[in-house]
């Protein structure tokens, strides 16, 4: 990834997690959302987003992002200097589920090699 791609990337993030508080759509607003990573195509046509969803259903909260995707492409439009704006497509990031069973497989072994 080129420097310029990573700092899309970041700004992409920072917007959107900013756009979230207008966000009206229930199914998004009774939730615990936020972005956790944006992943841009390099010709700027389109962008994976990553949620981290802490409370809520997931599939409720990704279909009322998708229900706010135009308002969302609209947000970073006016928020970013680009020459194109995105499509955006929304993804649950599982990392903080994965590195919790980590752990937790982690402390089962130092549990298990303290009784030998």
């Amino acid at each position: 990834m080129s420097h310029r791609t990573g700092r899309i990337n970041e700004a992409v993030r920072e917007a959107l997690n900013r756009a979230l508080v207008y966000v009206k759509d229930p199914r998004v607003t009774g939730a615990i959302v936020s972005v956790s990573a944006a992943e841009v195509s390099g010709d700027l046509s389109t962008a994976k987003i990553y949620l981290s969803i802490l409370s809520g259903d997931t599939k409720e909260v990704l279909l009322g992002m998708r229900a706010a995707h135009g308002f969302l492409r609209t947000f970073l439009a006016k928020e970013l200097n680009l020459r194109k704006t995105p499509a955006l497509t929304f993804l649950r990031d599982n990392s903080a589920e994965s590195g919790a069973h980590i752990a937790e497989l982690l402390k089962e072994i130092c549990a298990k090699n303290e009784e030998l």
